[in-house]
This record gives structure tokens, sequence and C-alpha cells, in this order.
């Protein structure tokens, strides 16, 4: 479906994104990554609106530079927001479709199909100049899905709007998905993807990181330094049998907010210490209350990865 050789894209000295190769399948995928990681550059490379300053990209084995027949063979929803504000929304749709090559009657009916499944039968007839984002974004997305593309790529698609609104678009994303239609989602929010896709593709500064499921990403960083605090009934006990047994690499006694003591532990191996924990509650009177990283964040995730790829870990 997608294939990407060596493609780098600068911007003046700028690196938008850096040596990337990638092949994908038909299917939905997840694109991760904090703002500023080179998403939308990806996305833009993939619809012919940005060329590559080295490398090749294909889309359904076609250059989508330039490529009018391509694009009708994919819906995009962009971030921004270019739209005519004087007009209807539903004339907006409508108005595209017949850029597509649709005729006038048939571009009405399909603009008026789309505009009531993603929610807009109320407001489809008012000027978009009065929409909410939320109304905006529900409009970008009906456009995107009018023409029935065999390849669907939204750029933050749940941004603006509400958390009923969140809720329906996803349901609408997941029924899309389940017809077998392929999808790329571009967002910096990991549990938006997650309700959509268990295929990842994790970007930062420029580079591809890492692919593959949630499972597959965690299990990369399990032999990274993580940070993990234990909350128990005997702080300094399990500190020392950690330590004596070398799954910890360093831990201190600290304080919650709430005055509570709490094992702050470093270590390189927490498949181990996953597993030994369960018998140490058994065979020395433990009781773990709670047990947490540090810092569960995305971010933290991404940073983790970059020093992977710098070779720092």
């Amino acid at each position: 479906m997608i294939e990407f050789q060596n493609v780098t894209r600068m911007y003046g000295k700028v690196l938008g994104v850096n040596d990337i190769s990638l092949s994908l399948a038909p299917g939905a995928y997840g694109l991760l990554g904090p703002n500023g990681a080179g998403k939308s550059t990806l996305l833009n490379l993939l619809i012919g609106q940005l060329r590559p300053t080295r490398g090749t990209v294909r889309v359904l084995q076609q250059d989508p530079r330039n490529n009018h027949e391509l694009m009708r063979r994919i819906g995009y929803c962009p971030s921004f927001e270019g739209m005519y504000s004087g007009v209807r929304g539903l004339e907006w749709v409508t108005f595209l479709l017949q850029m597509q090559g649709y005729g006038r009657l048939e571009a009405n009916c399909r603009a008026l199909e789309c505009m009531e499944l993603v929610g807009m039968t109320e407001g489809m007839n008012r000027p978009i100049s009065g929409y909410s984002r939320g109304m905006r974004q529900r409009t970008k997305l009906a456009q995107a899905i009018s023409h029935d593309p065999e390849l669907l790529i939204l750029d933050e698609p749940l941004s603006g709007l509400d958390p009923i609104g969140r809720a329906q678009i996803t349901q609408l994303l997941r029924d899309w998905i389940s017809m077998g239609r392929s999808v790329i989602i571009a967002s910096h929010v990991l549990h938006e993807i997650e309700a959509l896709t268990e295929s990842f593709l994790l970007i930062s500064g420029g580079r591809l990181l890492a692919s593959g499921t949630a499972e597959e990403v965690h299990e990369l960083l399990f032999n990274v330094p993580v940070e993990i605090h234990i909350r128990c009934n005997d702080t300094r006990k399990l500190s020392s049998i950690l330590l004596q047994n070398e799954i910890a690499d360093s831990a201190r006694i600290g304080r919650t907010d709430s005055g509570d003591e709490v094992l702050v532990l470093t270590t390189r191996h927490s498949r181990q210490l996953s597993s030994t924990l369960p018998h140490l509650i058994l065979d020395d009177d433990l009781r773990i209350y709670e047990m947490r990283t540090a810092d569960d964040s995305l971010q933290s995730l991404f940073n983790s990865l970059m020093k992977i790829h710098r070779g720092e870990l």
C-alpha cells in the first residue's frame, strides 16, 4: 500500500523527516509522535503535497506527486482548516465531490449521506463561519470519506471534538476499519490510536523509531532502565532483597505527597522484577499496595526510543 525508500525531506537546513524506509501492507496504522515529530510532513509526502528531498515515495504503487487519479483513491482529513467560511457545510462537501468528478445530483446525495454519518444533520445547512471547531472537524471528515476512498489519511482527526464527539467518530472509524478499509491516523495521544488499531508507527525527530503492536514496542523497552515506585509494608526489606539479588540497579526511600514511604527503584530488569515479586509476597510476608512507573507518558516512551536509536541504551 505504502512504500518509503530512504526518504528525507529538508526545509532549508531543517530536517522534516530523516532517511525513513518503510513498507506497509493494506490495513489500519497509527502514526504516533509528539508535536513537531514529523507526522504532518510524512502525511504531506503521502498525498503528494511535498516532494522528498531524497528517496522515493509510492502510494498504491504510484508516485503521489501531482497525481490526480491517485487522489481520487485517497481520502485526506488535514489538521488545518482550509474551508470557505461563507458557504454551508453541505455545499462545501458537495463542491469537493464535484471536483472529484461526481455530477451535481450524485455529489449532493453523497454529501448529504456523509454529513449525516458524521453527526452534522442539524448543522449542515448553516454557514461554516458559525461552526465550532468540533463541527468543522466533523465536516472535514465527511469530505474525506465522501468518495469512498481506498486509503483514508487522517491528521489528528479527533482534535477539537468534545467527549461525545470523540466517541462517535471513534466508532465511525472502527466501523470503517472493520469493513477492511485502509487507514493511517496521525496523533500524539496514545489511547486515541489504541482505540482504533494495534499497529503503530512511532516517529520522533523526523525518524521512524519503531513499528509494531503496543506489546512489541513495550517488549523493546523491557531492558531499558526504568524508575519504578513501590508502596509496601516493609520498604527497607524489599529494597535489600532486590539489591542483593541484583534485580535493582539502585534503590532509595522516598515519601508520597500524603507522607507514606515509597521505594524508588531504578532497574534494567523489569521482566525479572515482575516475575520475582509474587514469590517475595508469599515467601517473605511482603504486601505490595501500589506499583507504578515514575513516568508512563508517551513522551517518556519516545525519549527512551531516541536513546536506543542513538546507542545510549
